[in-house]
């Protein structure tokens, strides 16, 4: 079988695994898991080959051309290139992992059918993003991951919150997708064709580079959740916990960066798109690593996180080093699959998403000895202590902003501009402080709590347990590939520099060491502050559990304020700025003032003006012919007399009018 044909098949089966769920969800669940477990474990059996067939060598394409549509051609194009094949490989083995997963996670519930069949689509959409050669291609998989996570955000759709996310989820990445497919459309039009490879290849002839990498720049903040339309990926967590790891580690979230690494000429192409990246990247990253460090849901921390880790990837783009993005997004997808599926063991067994309440029960790490020593290695990875792969990775990113602020040429031949190296580099060593602190946070709060004996839920099932420790190999060990993996990317270095790898580790052990000493002094105030809502029913399944966590938290300092946590290191060490930073910095707030609101009240206006103004008319123009009617009907008495009588009242009248008409003249 050839490669091509391969690569076709590894977005086809969960395709087509999707498709037989949906049909046979009803009518014959037994079928269910098998249709949602084994397309996607074909598909990365397939995607191995695949990439191994490439080698990081030449791109295997091959196109076909879907319909005439005149001097802009739409071609369904395949192209994998060393990138792409090892993306797929990614999306696949979290897919793979999340549908196991899933199958323990979610067994008693009634939606699972058609859960399944979403999760197979969503990674099938992402196999085509990652496997096309063309634009309009890649948006109908762009535009299909927008649909799904819509429906699996809100899976447990009871809950106002799971229904808020879904629609804040769908609103803010379409308010994004609006300017996205107009520059598409003016990039096609400017270069003649929707191909990737044309495209970069007119790159010179394109009129208005920079309006049109700001345009693009639009969708991918709101798909890769980046400043300022971020909003939507914390709130997102309302959707079960495997979800949640589908989407922040190797789908949708990663779909804006690798565009912007397959497109990253264009942008090299205006120097203010690429600072305007740059930018963008540092405010995230420093903005979600300080919102991380205040945030008391678990999952939230991590979604928090996640935005964080985009931000060093857009900033390794800012650089010019796609190298360095690819590596950080294949290394951030294993670990940050493992945060989340482990979260979902951890809330099980707790009985709630809260840190507060985690951080008063003793024994919980004994409870979860499998989620406790994976968790540790991610978090550890993710805090970019050597010699996990989280390091390697974000080293590689510090270089490439090093080389950029220095002037030297980063692996794609070129680099960012000067003032984009500087703007990363500083906010990436500060954000790989705050990072080691708020994975410091979670890990003593969640696993060396102090107080009443953890709740005696039940053990989680063998399928749960089983994928945290595939995940943890890449974790810990994806980074050693550092040598290897230039040859699959631009072929530059992805070696740790001595002065970046001192001073970025040097400063994750600072974070982790104050974090820890602060909590040793915050822990005695646990004792007198009271315990957070803990989720009922110990033998429930995992996903029943989950979701009245989260229907009965309240997060401190949102619409409904709690009382600040004394015990909380994260409290002390941010002080004043807490408050906010536990509000998200009020962006929701602001986009409620400035968009929402106005919007609304423009709608308001015109549902008045449609109501009050146009029904009246319309209504009137109604009437009044019917007022007419029955005026005339009413003169039609069927009396002689009465014709007669109105007919010489009319000759009279009419006799007045012209002797007066006569007269007067």
């Amino acid at each position: 079988m050839s490669t091509v044909t391969l690569a076709v098949l590894v977005p086809l089966l969960p395709f087509l695994g999707a498709v037989a769920g949906l049909l046979l969800g009803r009518t014959a669940p037994g079928f269910v898991r098998p249709l949602a477990v084994l397309p996607v474990l074909a598909s990365l059996v397939l995607a191995v080959l695949v990439a191994v067939r490439q080698g990081g060598g030449d791109p295997v394409e091959a196109v076909t051309e879907l319909t005439p549509t005149g001097s802009v051609p739409i071609e369904l194009a395949l192209q994998v290139d060393g990138f792409a094949a090892l993306a797929a490989v990614l999306v696949t083995l979290v897919a793979a992992c999340v549908q196991i997963y899933s199958t323990a996670y979610l067994r008693h519930d009634a939606r699972y059918p058609s859960y399944a069949a979403l999760v197979s689509l969503f990674t099938a959409a992402m196999l085509l993003v990652v496997y096309t050669g063309d634009l309009m291609v890649l948006l109908v998989g762009w535009e299909v991951m927008g649909i799904c996570s819509y429906f699996l955000v809100g899976h447990y759709w009871e809950t106002p919150e799971a229904r808020a996310a879904s629609l804040k989820a769908f609103l803010v990445t379409k308010a994004g997708d609006v300017p996205f497919l107009i520059g598409l459309f003016a990039l096609a039009a400017d270069a003649r064709s929707f191909r990737i490879t044309e495209i970069l290849d007119a790159v010179d002839r394109i009129d208005h580079p920079t309006l049109i990498a700001l345009l693009l720049l639009a969708g991918v903040a709101g798909k890769s959740a980046q400043f300022p339309l971020h909003t939507w990926l914390p709130d997102a967590m309302a959707g079960p916990t495997p979800v949640s790891a589908l989407i922040h580690a190797a789908t949708m979230v990663a779909a804006g960066v690798y565009f912007v690494a397959r497109l990253l000429p264009l942008f090299q192409a205006s120097e203010a798109a690429m600072v305007v990246l740059a930018v963008m990247a540092a405010v995230t990253m420093i903005g979600s690593a300080l919102a991380a460090l205040a945030q008391d849901d678990v999952k939230r921390v991590l979604a928090y996180s996640t935005i964080g880790q985009l931000g060093y990837m857009t900033g390794a783009l800012a650089a010019g080093d796609r190298s360095a993005a690819a590596f950080h997004l294949l290394t951030h997808g294993a670990f940050k699959a493992l945060l989340f599926l482990g979260a979902g063991v951890l809330i099980h067994a707790a009985g709630t998403n809260s840190l507060a309440a985690m951080s008063r029960m003793s024994g919980l790490r004994a409870r979860v000895p499998d989620a406790y020593w994976t968790m540790t290695v991610a978090l550890l990875a993710l805090a970019a202590i050597p010699p996990f792969s989280g390091f390697f990775s974000k080293e590689a990113v510090l270089v490439a902003a090093e080389h950029a602020a220095t002037g030297h040429a980063g692996a794609a031949g070129a680099a960012g501009p000067v003032a984009a190296g500087w703007t990363v580099l500083a906010a990436g060593l500060l954000t790989a402080l705050l990072t080691a602190a708020y994975a410091a946070r979670l890990w003593l709060r969640a696993f060396r709590g102090r107080g009443t004996e953890a709740p005696a839920h039940a053990r989680q099932p063998l399928a749960m347990n089983a994928v945290l420790w595939v995940l943890a190999v890449p974790s810990l060990a994806l980074g050693a590939a550092f040598g290897v993996l230039p040859a699959w990317f631009d072929g530059g270095s992805l070696a740790p520099g001595w002065t970046t790898s001192l001073l970025a580790t040097g400063i994750a052990l600072v974070g982790g060491v104050v974090t820890y000493a602060t909590w040793r002094h915050t822990t005695a105030f646990a004792a007198g502050t009271p315990l957070g809502a803990v989720a009922a029913h110990p033998g429930a399944d995992p996903g029943q559990v989950e979701a009245e966590a989260i229907a009965s938290h309240a997060p401190a300092y949102g619409d409904v304020a709690d009382a600040p946590d004394p015990s909380d290191p994260g409290r002390l060490l941010l002080g004043p700025l807490h408050r906010h930073a536990a509000a998200g910095f009020h962006l929701d707030a602001f986009q409620r003032m400035v968009f929402v609101r106005p919007v609304t009240a423009a709608a308001s206006l015109v549902r008045f003006l449609d109501r009050e103004v146009v029904e009246t008319y319309v209504r009137g123009a109604a009437a009044t012919p019917r007022l007419l009617g029955a005026a005339v009907r009413r003169a039609q008495t069927g009396n002689l007399q009465t014709y007669v009588s109105a007919l010489l009242a009319g000759t009279v009248v009419l006799a007045v009018a012209v002797v007066l008409a006569v007269s007067g003249a």
